[in-house]
């Protein structure tokens, strides 16, 4: 069975007044996917009708090999046989039980074939700190921790995330994307995961699918959508792209760490890295300066890279262009004015200097 096959196939068709969905995606059968796009794009709409919550949505959805919709034979696979772990944007507990109470109803009806390490998961994300407490007296962060510990405590053969930091202030928001990051390294399980903030999707996401008002624009490899631009003219101010590299050198002094790349390296603010490890870096099109001639220094900017214009690209301002760079191999975007387009006299295979504030480079 190719990768495709035993992953999740979703072909939607549906009506509702003005809104009209019609879809076609595919989602591999390891890693995290992504639906990213603005708000009405009809990103929860589709996780919806792959949980099977919304059976009036026409169409086609199998998973693994095993078909749970299939509009056309009139077959239905209601929500609760689909092993699917949901995650809403507001945390759906049990007001009525504790924390232990929630977790013990998931571990329960977990219908996988092995037993759950339901430990690995209460330490991750620490909720084995808030057992005893009622669901009223958790912070909006603490709820959705438990919430996603009791998605996995049921085993689900597919994960399903909407939004889960959407509610947060940035503190809790901050902590709890660190906790997804580890999960998406040690779980297994896929997992669609819908957002319209691009530092989500750029820290987790293997796998994008692009949506706008009830299509799919575009859908592959996170680095390679990202690349090319493939976004929605409205979120042109999200363009960038993700580099991933390894850890190579750390500045005690100065708290920095140096990510070494396909194209280079870059300095960027150290969180909890060490020598070694493997990191993603996401490059803002907004961050990036052109010049034309090596920076003398004097500059702010600790980063500068040397680059070849690869092509331009329409941006949602008319005042402004989007510059696709080649870095020796690893893409890059610079958005720029037309004005500063004519003024560099810049054309496909130009050569070019990048700077990129370290600081540009927190998240």
């Amino acid at each position: 069975m190719t990768e495709v096959a035993a992953g999740l196939q979703v072909q939607l068709q549906y009506q509702r007044g003005e809104f009209a969905l019609n879809v076609d995606i595919n989602v591999p059968s390891r890693g995290i996917t992504a639906l990213f796009g603005p708000s009405g794009a009809g990103k929860t709409t589709c996780l919806r009708a792959i949980a099977g919550l919304d059976p009036d949505i026409a169409g086609r959805i199998a998973f693994a090999g095993d078909v749970w919709q299939d509009s056309s034979t009139r077959r239905l696979v209601p929500a609760h046989q689909r092993r699917i772990g949901y995650v809403f944007q507001e945390a759906s507990l049990f007001p009525h039980l504790s924390v232990s109470g929630n977790l013990d109803y998931s571990q329960r009806r977990a219908r996988g074939n092995g037993p759950v390490d339901h430990k690995v998961w209460l330490e991750q994300f620490g909720v084995d700190r808030l057992l005893a407490r009622k669901v009223g007296s958790l912070s909006g962060g603490e709820r959705q921790r438990v919430a996603i510990v009791r998605a996995l405590l049921s085993d689900p053969a597919l994960l399903l995330l909407d939004e889960p930091l959407s509610a947060l202030d940035a503190p809790a928001r901050s902590e709890l994307l660190g906790c997804l990051e580890q999960l998406h390294a040690d779980l297994a399980v896929p997992t669609i995961y819908v957002s319209h903030a691009i530092d989500e999707v750029a820290r987790l996401a293997d796998h994008l699918v692009v949506m706008e008002a009830g299509r799919v624009l575009s859908q592959g490899s996170l680095q390679s959508i990202l690349a090319h631009g493939e976004l929605p003219r409205v979120m042109s101010d999200q363009l960038g792209v993700v580099i991933e590299g390894q850890v190579v050198a750390q500045d005690q002094v100065d708290h920095l760490i140096e990510l070494a790349f396909a194209g280079g390296r870059l300095w960027l603010p150290q969180r909890a890295e060490r020598v070694g490890d493997r990191l993603r870096c996401r490059i803002s099109a907004r961050d990036v300066v052109l010049s034309t001639s090596a920076p003398a220094t004097g500059s702010s900017a600790l980063n500068v890279i040397e680059a070849v214009v690869a092509g331009r690209m329409e941006a949602a301002h008319p005042s402004q262009c989007i510059v696709r760079l080649d870095v020796h191999g690893t893409a890059l975007l610079a958005s720029i004015t037309r004005r500063s387009w004519r003024s560099l006299a810049l054309a496909p295979g130009s050569h070019v200097w990048a700077q990129v504030k370290a600081t540009a480079l927190g998240t």
